[in-house]
Order: structure tokens, then C-alpha cells, then sequence
């Protein structure tokens, strides 16, 4: 069985986690502005003290690869590939947008299409569509979003993810798009999607991965 420690720095969420393949031992999360390059190395810690782990006994290091905000992408890859390579241990990449939806799915909205959103300043946001298994309808992309937006999609649409508050007012006489406010990224999804690309053997290069900034620079929450 594999022993995962992941961490999440893709918005203002500072979130690290342990689990057991997909079985969650230990989570927290710290939700402040600008706090990643501070309280990372202490999130980590604490998560390995509630749970009795070592650093040393971890079998991989995942990480939110993004998209999000282009700082806090930099930390949570710079501080996972620092401690692959510290540790020897091979490295795990998940979409933000997919733990995303992943986490979203505990709601149970079966029904519906998932579209995660992350702020992208204004009203764009950076969102992709999957379905309740999680297959990807819609690629990750940044959209300016208006009345039109997801009018190509048949059924309901949830959306969640602190870029989707700002699109209420906007979708207020649609009638399949709904909101969940309760569904932020989460090193909790991100461990358990890691799990299964354990199991595979789908690792990263840890000299030349990057994160998926989707653009060349964002001065996120500005």
C-alpha cells in the first residue's frame, strides 16, 4: 500500500494532506491571502504529527498541478519537487480542476455536469466540465463568463469553486445552472485521485515538470 503526502496551493487555500492509498489518515488546511510561502513547511509538519508518519516513510509527494493562481502554483510545486528530491521519492501531478469536481461528487448531484471554477480577475475564471465519473466534457480553458456561457451543454450544471460565486448574478434566469459554495481545492481530492496514478506507476519528472499556469502570467486576486 502507498503512503501519499499532498499539497494544494493552486488559490488562497494552503491545504496538505496524508493518506493511505485513497484513504484519508490526516488533513489540514489553512484559508488566508498570501500565506502558502509562510505556513506550507508547517502544514506539512503538523499533518505528520496528527497522523504519527515520517517525511521518511512516504512512498510519493503529490501536487495540484493548477490551473490557479500563478504564486501559489510556484510554492506547492517548488516545495513538493524539493522534497522528491530530497526524500528520493517520485512525484504525482493532479488537474485542480479535476480533484476539484472529484471533491464536488461527495455532494452526490448526480444529475448533474460539474464545472469547477477558479477566479481568473473580472469575470473570467479558468473552468473545465466533466460528468459525475469524471470524464472530461470540456478541457480546461479561461473563459469570460456571460449569459451565454455553458449554453452549448444539455442538463443541469453545478458549479462550485471561488470562481463561481461571481457568475450568480449572470446565471440568474438559467434554470440548469446551480451553485455548490461549500467545494474549494482540496489536497484531501488531490491525494485521492494521486492513489490510483500510484497504483499505475504515472510519475512526473521532477527535474522538468512545471505547473499548468494555462497562461503565461496572472497576478491572481488582483
Amino acid at each position: 500500500m502507498a503512503l501519499l503526502l499532498s499539497i494544494e496551493t493552486s488559490t488562497s487555500v494552503c491545504s496538505v494532506a496524508l493518506h493511505q492509498d485513497a484513504h484519508l489518515l490526516a488533513h489540514t488546511e489553512l484559508h488566508a491571502e498570501k500565506a502558502h510561502a509562510r505556513f506550507l513547511t508547517h502544514l506539512i509538519g503538523e499533518c505528520c504529527a496528527n497522523s504519527g508518519i515520517s517525511l521518511s516513510m512516504i512512498d510519493a509527494v503529490a501536487v495540484s498541478k493548477g490551473p490557479g493562481s500563478y504564486t501559489g502554483l510556484r510554492i506547492g510545486v517548488s516545495s513538493a519537487k524539493g522534497l522528491c528530491f530530497a526524500l528520493e521519492k517520485p512525484l504525482i501531478a493532479i488537474d485542480t480542476l479535476e480533484a476539484m469536481a472529484y471533491g464536488a461528487r461527495q455532494h452526490q448531484w448526480k444529475s448533474c455536469l460539474l464545472a469547477p471554477m477558479i477566479d481568473a480577475r473580472r469575470m473570467e475564471v479558468y473552468t473545465s466540465v466533466f460528468d459525475f465519473s469524471l470524464a472530461c466534457l470540456k478541457p480546461t480553458h479561461a473563459c469570460v463568463v456571460d449569459d451565454k456561457t455553458f449554453s452549448e451543454l444539455d442538463g443541469d450544471v453545478l458549479l462550485f469553486g471561488n470562481g463561481a460565486a461571481k457568475c450568480k448574478e449572470v446565471f440568474s434566469d438559467r434554470k440548469n445552472i446551480f451553485f455548490l459554495d461549500s467545494v474549494v481545492p482540496s489536497a484531501k481530492w488531490i491525494g485521492a485521485l494521486a492513489a490510483e496514478k500510484c497504483k499505475e506507476q504515472i510519475f512526473e519528472d521532477v527535474a522538468y515538470f512545471e505547473p499548468f499556469y494555462l497562461k503565461d502570467f496572472v497576478r491572481f486576486g488582483k
